[in-house]
């Protein structure tokens, strides 16, 4: 395991866990090496940035698993090299991947809009991941009943956000600014234990902050899961590729295919009932007055979609599960 990343970079001998031992210290040159802004090599591995741990890494390894990516990760190493395609994985804190991508370090990352924000740099939204929602909210005690967050002039704000929250006091205060505390963890507490007038923290259900007696004053910002590139990696074909494959799961994840067979003089109320994402297949039987109907629909719409057909006088509907996709 490494705290600093500090490697080699040279295409799939780049940190091969077959000589490394689990406990290794890793004291190379930079990662940055053999990464010239100048002219990349597309026969190297890209590096691809991912939370090491936190509550979105589990669905991020199976995001990448139902893309195909396949990787082996040895127990207490950062990094994994895919089985079959020019990538490698290196697993960090999900507050330093917009850094390291923003830098050139790696080319490519997944990490929330927020830490993007923070981070203060430039990168590449290739697309939103559709999960990890939540908000960037200035929080205060209950008690105080504060409604208006100039009430924050000159008071204390703690925050693991501080690019963010400066911003956003200067933006919406007049006056003196709050003073800016920064800390790592723990923030709903800073109130509570008398170190801070208000918190400028993340809200996904309100549980945490609703327990610390806290409630929202104002939203700075709302934020989900993006994956990001480094600006002179976006066009690399291996980077395309990603994005096609997350575009091609997520599809697949969030739309089944429905087939069924209908009456000719019903087929145009029934195409209305599953146009599909660009327009439904329709194919001739050997009855001349039926043709057999398939159509992506939403996963969540199913149900009622069949229930609709059903009631049209469709037969033989039925419904298949999609592991992947490839779709303009």
């Amino acid at each position: 395991m490494f705290s600093t990343l500090t490697m080699h970079r040279f295409g799939r001998s780049f940190l091969n866990p077959r000589v490394l031992s689990a406990g290794a210290a890793l004291a190379c040159a930079p990662i940055g090496v053999a990464h010239s802004h100048a002219g990349r090599d597309e026969e190297k591995n890209i590096l691809f940035a991912v939370p090491k741990k936190g509550r979105l890494h589990k669905k991020i390894v199976e995001l990448l698993k139902g893309s195909g990516f396949n990787y082996n990760r040895p127990d207490r190493l950062d990094v994994a090299h895919c089985a079959d395609v020019p990538v490698t994985f290196v697993f960090l804190p999900a507050s330093d991947i917009a850094m390291y991508v923003g830098k050139g370090d790696v080319d490519m990352g997944i990490t929330g809009e927020d830490i993007v924000a923070e981070s203060d740099v430039k990168v590449v939204e290739l697309m939103k991941m559709n999960m990890g929602h939540c908000r960037l909210s200035v929080q205060a005690p209950v008690k105080d009943n504060i409604t208006d967050v100039q009430y924050f002039a000159g008071k204390r704000v703690a925050t693991s956000f501080p690019t963010i929250a400066t911003k956003f006091f200067e933006e919406n205060i007049e006056g003196e600014p709050p003073t800016i505390l920064v800390i790592s963890g723990s923030v709903e507490a800073a109130c509570g234990l008398g170190l801070a007038d208000a918190v400028v923290d993340l809200v996904e259900t309100g549980t945490t902050m609703r327990a610390a007696g806290l409630e929202e004053v104002a939203t700075v910002i709302h934020t989900e899961t993006v994956l990001i590139a480094n600006q002179d990696s976006v066009n690399h074909p291996m980077v395309k590729r990603v994005v096609r494959r997350f575009e091609g799961h997520m599809t697949a994840q969030n739309h089944v295919m429905i087939s069924y067979n209908v009456d000719r003089s019903m087929l145009s109320t029934a195409v209305r009932i599953t146009p599909g994402r660009r327009s439904p297949n329709i194919v001739a039987t050997e009855d001349s007055n039926v043709v057999s109907v398939s159509a992506l629909v939403k996963s969540k719409s199913q149900a009622s979609v069949m229930d609709t057909l059903e009631e049209l006088g469709a037969t033989d509907i039925l419904v298949t599960a999609l592991l992947s996709s490839r779709m303009k």
